[in-house]
């Protein structure tokens, strides 16, 4: 465990980001994996960090997990919130405390950024999810989630 790293995303890590969020995306009914779309949303954020962080965990090998951290201001809140995009851990090296790991550090991060609060979708159907943002502390809102598809291409405007 000793060779674990947690450190902020580059562009050089692009292909390996984008692998895990395939792997994320193929799970979730409401996205689709599309890796030239992954790689363009991560290249946006890394090209400019007053967007957000993505920040990985690697071992001596390769990128086993990431978060992405998206920063935006709440009139609600008077100033900074960070809206949780994506935690994901590879598939062969979950259960391990490493989604843990990344959501402490970007809880620290925000902390330490004067971040005022951070908002996450999960998937509803899965419990185990719901359950682990619990466990850190994350709670369920009265809000609902609502979109309008925008973009040219499937299920535009659905």
């Amino acid at each position: 465990m000793s060779d674990l790293r947690i450190e902020p995303a580059t562009l050089e890590d692009l292909p390996l980001m984008a692998e895990l969020l395939a792997d994320l995306f193929a799970h979730e009914p409401d996205f689709h994996p599309d890796t030239e779309k992954q790689m363009r949303g991560l290249r946006l954020i890394l090209e400019q960090p007053n967007r957000g962080r993505i920040f990985v965990l690697r071992n001596n090998l390769r990128i086993i997990g990431m978060i992405n951290l998206l920063f935006t201001i709440s009139t609600a809140e008077g100033g900074f919130v960070i809206l949780l995009e994506d935690l994901v851990v590879h598939a062969a090296h979950r259960g391990q405390g490493h989604g843990t790991s990344l959501l402490r550090h970007a809880v620290g991060f925000a902390r330490g950024k004067n971040f005022l609060r951070i908002t996450l979708l999960t998937h509803r159907g899965d419990g185990r999810l719901v359950e682990f943002y619990r466990k850190h502390g994350f709670f369920e809102s009265e809000m609902v989630a609502m979109r309008l598809l925008l973009g040219a291409g499937e299920g535009a405007g659905a």
